[in-house]
């Protein structure tokens, strides 16, 4: 029985306690007792799962007895322990045998529904085949935790797993289940378990996430369904080895296009963290103004604020009301991340004299003006400060983008807090 108490698997209970891991390969088949090894009732054919997120638990064990008799099911609560030469169960609770097996809403199960099912990618590429199911054991509970698509899953498959050759290939179930399961009845296949739109609304910090978990063809084919947009958002977020992973992958134009839709110090750390080749070779997909304004901060000299800020910001006039700003907001175009604040402008259209967060825009009377609400003096960064100073003042006032001025208070971009701090903590990983 394989266990791997040093796998790391996502979003398991805290305090789970002691817990192995379990190949459906190495139990199918074995034979089902009741209390002692000689009372055999028959053998396990399969397992039965009730699909719940995370993670499917497991229901019950599914017997068949051949030779035209009845299917039983061993409901999982009366199963006392899984061992090398059996599964010890206690006795049915009503007569000598185990009730057939009727199957209900939301259930799957491991060898009808899941192992040889091929998985393919959001375009309906093939990818690979599902050779083992890995569960987890823990407190009399058993999860469906990852499928294996492994060449030592397909020897386990063929009665041969002392034979192995290479180690395990695991997907996390929560990307490679079927869309519902219909769709595993109905089809040989098996897909990534969110569709291209799903994707796009996902947070990019989420997706990150998932393609750190991913091993390599699936990884590729969940950031090939993103768009430049969304793509760039996330490798921003990911951490170091997915970024070498994702970028050693792009096509020249595609990377071209993801690194077009990231700000300067996104460019700069990402870069930060590949090899002198492959920064050489992206930095020069990008225009000369982004290649100049990069290669300041990835030299060792200090990069200020007037190079690393972005230009995605709103203003608006001091005698706007509530309602035009709201209005303005919508027509805009901006992303939600570039307007957390509104940023207050005298007669000019340029010196900044105010700042309204968007939360307290949004509760403000329409009619009211927005001078009456906004927050004055502003937080300001200079274009000269260094990224030592810029750090001080997002730790110590907590904002979400500062504004960056001259010295006459005309503002001139924005910088965000996640681009200064992802930087330092990428930069404190490698």
């Amino acid at each position: 029985m394989a266990a791997d108490n040093k796998m790391r698997i996502p979003d398991l209970p805290r305090g789970i306690g002691h817990f192995r891991f379990i190949y459906f390969t190495e139990i199918v088949k074995r034979p089902v007792c009741v209390g002692k090894i000689k009372n055999r009732i028959g053998k396990l054919s399969d397992i039965v799962f009730a699909v719940t997120d995370p993670y499917p638990e497991a229901v019950g064990i599914y017997m068949e007895q051949g030779w035209g008799k009845p299917t039983q099911f061993v409901p999982w609560s009366r199963v006392i322990r899984v061992e090398e030469d059996a599964i010890f169960v206690q006795p049915p609770e009503h007569g000598d045998k185990y009730p057939p097996f009727v199957d209900q809403p939301g259930w799957i199960m491991v060898d009808k529904h899941l192992m040889g099912r091929t998985i393919v990618d959001m375009d309906d590429r093939r990818v690979e085949v599902v050779n083992d199911v890995h569960m987890l054991e823990a407190r009399s509970r058993v999860l469906l935790v990852h499928v294996d698509i492994s060449f030592s899953g397909f020897l386990r498959r063929l009665g041969l797993g002392k034979l192995r050759w290479i180690k395990d290939n695991f997907i996390s179930w929560k990307y490679v289940q079927p869309l519902s399961l219909e769709d595993a009845i109905a089809t040989d296949k098996l897909s990534l378990s969110v569709t291209r739109t799903d994707l796009q609304e996902l947070p990019s910090e989420d997706l990150a996430d998932m393609l750190e978990e991913l091993p390599g063809e699936e990884q590729q084919a969940l950031f090939s369904a993103l768009d430049s947009e969304k793509a760039a958002e996330t490798l921003a977020e990911a951490e170091p080895r997915a970024q070498r992973q994702i970028i050693s992958n792009l096509r020249q134009e595609r990377a071209r296009m993801i690194l077009e839709e990231m700000t300067i110090p996104q460019l700069a750390g990402l870069f930060t963290v590949l090899s002198h080749d492959q920064a050489k070779e992206l930095i020069a997909l990008l225009p000369e103004e982004q290649q100049f304004r990069v290669r300041v901060i990835l030299s060792e000299r200090e990069a200020t604020a007037g190079g690393m800020m972005g230009s995605e910001f709103l203003t608006v006039l001091k005698d706007a009301s509530v309602g035009e700003v709201l209005g303005k907001i919508r027509t805009s175009g901006l992303e939600p991340t570039d307007i957390s604040y509104v940023y207050i402008v005298n007669g000019d259209g340029r010196t900044l004299i105010g700042v309204v967060d968007l939360r307290e825009l949004i509760l403000a009377p329409e009619n009211q003006p927005v001078e009456e609400i906004m927050t004055s003096p502003v937080v300001t960064a200079e274009d000269d400060d260094v990224q030592e100073d810029l750090t001080e003042m997002f730790a110590k006032y907590h904002f979400r983008m500062l504004p960056v001025v001259d010295q006459q208070d005309r503002i001139l971009g924005v910088i965000r807090y996640k681009d200064i701090m992802k930087g330092i903590v990428t930069r404190a990983k490698i």
